[in-house]
């Protein structure tokens, strides 16, 4: 079983599972050479559907096939990610096996609305681009992976991946930051909540919520190689707005370690998944 979430592994914030092993996205069942339990089957058994009413405003959103997140590095050069890398994660052996407590809830930002529950995709934008600007402490951590730590849907992602909820304290946080955004409007359900991109792009997928069309509210993947392929998404963001044919403008976490509005080739994005937003 993986140790930790590392973030000088490209594209993971958690090592591939050594075990191989075959899931199906229905019915909770698990087949394969190994079974890792009963969490395991519980994170499996809570997937919500698209078109069902908001879930509260919880992170206990889905689980499908993979690992964890993705993210950018430093360097800008084409096929390098944004995020400074090799910083050691904080693993459970650190921590003497223990999980980091819960964290506090996070302040709730989302606009009243009145009729239908669901949000507009301008709220739930806004909701984003008021993070802008928020970064790391000097120990590589932020909000957004203390609260995504103190959810059931860390447990459930710990159960599928391996590793413990502290080690997300200093992980990857590109895909913790799109699902605080979707918790904040208790929109889970549609938003998707995980920490690992190729994990929450499948879930758009299988869920016939993907395609190739930027729209705003949209979450963007993007495989800094030019891959169109799903299992090479390394980052997640959020359409703010299609620029021009080539052209988009994402608000993003783990971007330079901070929340930024970046401009982005389409060369780069995989793909994207559309929720359900009021219209």
């Amino acid at each position: 079983m993986p140790s930790a979430q590392h973030k000088n592994v490209p594209g993971r914030h958690r090592k591939p599972h050594s075990l191989p092993l075959t899931w199906r996205t229905t019915g909770g069942v698990i087949v394969g050479a190994a079974v890792l339990g009963t969490a395991a089957v519980t994170a499996q058994a809570s997937v919500l559907p698209f078109g069902s009413a908001p879930a509260a405003a919880t992170a206990a959103g889905v689980a499908v096939n993979g690992k964890t997140d993705g993210s950018t590095s430093k360097s800008t050069s084409k096929g390098a990610s944004e995020d400074r890398s090799g910083r050691r994660s904080k693993a459970a052996s650190e921590k003497g096996g223990k999980d980091a407590p819960e964290a506090a809830a996070p302040k709730k930002t989302a606009p009243k609305k009145t009729g239908e529950s669901r949000p507009t995709a301008s709220e739930v934008i806004e909701i984003a681009k008021s993070q802008v600007g928020v970064q790391e402490d000097g120990g590589g951590e932020t909000k957004f992976q203390k609260w995504y730590m103190g959810t059931s849907r860390a447990k459930e992602t710990v159960a599928r991946d391996g590793g413990s909820v502290g080690g997300y304290s200093d992980a990857q946080w590109c895909d913790m930051f799109v699902s605080w955004v979707g918790e904040q409007v208790g929109f889970s359900d549609q938003i998707g909540s995980d920490a690992w991109t190729v994990a929450h792009a499948r879930w758009f997928q299988e869920h016939d919520r993907w395609g190739t069309e930027p729209r705003p509210g949209a979450i963007v993947f993007f495989a800094w190689s030019g891959s169109k392929a799903i299992d090479d998404i390394q980052h997640v963001g959020m359409v703010v707005e299609k620029v021009d044919d080539g052209t988009i403008e994402a608000v993003e976490g783990n971007t330079g370690n901070a929340v930024k509005i970046k401009k982005r080739s389409t060369d780069d994005i995989v793909g994207y998944g559309y929720p359900d937003y009021k219209s």
